[in-house]
């Protein structure tokens, strides 16, 4: 007697996509060529500008393709483990994606702005040995549409659909959360496109920030294809101790990064780099290596900001954080040098959603309090 084999067929998840494979999914319909531009378009707009979690809402959308996409298709989020609320107002997601693999986001609101940290890997390959990050070992990277529902969340958290056209609360994004996005940058290109597409979620790449350790052949690349902001991880002055701190500086040294800052398509003086420094104590923080730091900018003749950051701790470090009078010394003499240096002021340390601090797997708690934080949030 023959038995059947069921075979189960991967139901695409809308929720993410780009327009091209929107796209895609709508021509395997069965819907024409002719039909297909308006399907995408109708979509698109309840997806990214209304925000739809499911088919029912598209009301636009003729019945009958409602009803063909919701038994082909599904519009998932990822699954939120932990939702967790800092009591100065910082918001943390640990998000499971669909293979188990889990990774952070993280909301931090100012009143001039919202800044959602995104990931782009599910760990990191970098090994930097002042970030929490750093001790995870790289799993995978995220793809275009696991970075893309990063925002998602955090704006159906924030109940934010439809999309406002002004006055919004998530109002930038940083690629500043887990991974090295140059070393996924050909996921994180089709993700800021979905995400800066002015008839969805529409976010000006002003307002948009990428964040690299010094991935110096990916920079002109991000620079000319994505044309968002740049920041890079600096945090030491002189090689040997970027080597040691930061082992990447080992294949890209400074001489290197600095040039390919110097040449970043569209860094001016309204749009200058940024300098990301963790204040290390008796590591980085000397006047010397202020002198250095404002030598070496003006040097290489590079638009620059530097945002000094006290180190946030965490389990297991070798770091402390620099003294309070040593980090205002060392902002002075760098504005006295004619360069901005602001202190950034820790946000979200006590659940561990402060600058190098994520890590997917998050150090285990009660589950009591896991719950008390969700409700929270």
């Amino acid at each position: 007697m023959n038995q059947e084999t069921e075979i189960t067929v991967e139901r695409p998840n809308l929720s993410g996509m780009g327009r091209a494979a929107l796209r895609d999914v709508v021509l395997g319909l069965g819907v024409p060529e002719r039909q297909a531009k308006m399907r995408v378009q109708q979509l698109w707009h309840w997806l990214y500008h209304r925000g739809a979690t499911s088919f029912d809402e598209m009301t636009t959308i003729s019945k009958d393709m409602r009803a063909q996409l919701a038994a082909t298709c599904d519009i998932k989020r990822p699954d939120i483990t932990t939702a967790q609320l800092s009591e100065d107002g910082t918001r943390k997601w640990l998000l499971k994606l669909d293979d188990g693999n889990e990774v952070e986001a993280v909301f931090i609101p100012e009143e001039d702005r919202g800044t959602l940290c995104v990931s782009s890997q599910v760990g990191c390959t970098l090994t930097c040995k002042f970030c929490h990050t750093g001790t995870q070992r790289l799993v995978r990277n995220l793809t275009s549409a696991e970075i893309v529902n990063q925002v998602l969340i955090a704006r159906d958290a924030l109940e934010e659909w439809p999309s406002p056209p002004e006055g919004r609360l998530l109002s930038n994004i940083v690629l500043m959360g887990m991974g090295e996005p140059l070393y996924n940058f050909d996921n994180v290109k089709p993700a800021l496109d979905t995400i800066m597409d002015q008839e969805g979620i529409s976010l000006s790449k002003r307002r948009i920030t990428l964040s690299t350790s010094g991935v110096v052949p990916e920079m002109r690349r991000c620079g000319e294809e994505a044309g968002v902001n740049l920041a890079v991880s600096l945090h030491a002055v002189r090689d040997e101790t970027r080597d040691w701190i930061m082992p990447i500086n080992k294949k890209y040294p400074l001489h290197d990064l600095l040039t390919a800052c110097a040449e970043y398509p569209g860094a001016t003086n309204a749009r200058r780099i940024t300098f990301e420094y963790a204040m290390l104590k008796d590591v980085n923080d000397s006047l010397e290596d202020a002198a250095e730091l404002v030598r070496l900018l003006k040097h290489y003749k590079i638009p620059s900001k530097v945002n000094l950051i006290p180190f946030n701790p965490w389990p297991g470090t070798l770091f402390e954080c620099s003294d309070w009078d040593t980090i205002r010394a060392f902002s002075d003499y760098i504005f006295e040098a004619g360069i901005s240096a602001p202190v950034r002021m820790p946000r979200g340390r006590d659940i561990m959603a402060a600058c190098g601090q994520l890590k997917s797997d998050s150090q285990k708690r009660r589950k009591a309090d896991l719950l008390a934080e969700a409700a929270k949030a």
